[in-house]
């Protein structure tokens, strides 16, 4: 259950990321409140993860799932360039995360 709450924690840091940057440094209430609200959930799933999870493996493979679907959702919503070297260093962060799940029992 712990692999679960921390994927979901990943994609509520996915949510919070992009909210945060259409809440324009805070200043629209509606997307500064979701942010602040996903935030709280993403933080809530994380801490539960790591009840089982080494810190480690927990916190990067949180961090890799927000940077990997910030960029995500940068490219196809936002219009951020998707050069080829972009893509890779996210393929890189990716096989990262891969490489830390087999590692971790």
């Amino acid at each position: 259950m712990a692999w679960v709450y921390l994927v979901l924690a990943g994609a509520f840091e996915i949510v919070w990321a992009y909210t945060m940057k259409l809440s324009d440094g805070f200043t629209k209430p509606l997307y500064t409140s979701i942010t602040i609200v996903t935030m709280v959930f993403s933080f809530a799933l994380l801490s539960m993860a790591m009840k089982v999870l080494p810190l480690g493996t927990a916190y990067m493979i949180w961090t890799g799932i927000g940077a990997i679907g910030a960029f995500t959702i940068g490219v196809l919503f936002l219009g951020e360039a998707l050069t080829p070297m972009r893509v890779i260093a996210a393929l890189l962060l990716l096989s990262g995360l891969i490489l830390m799940k087999l590692a971790t029992k």
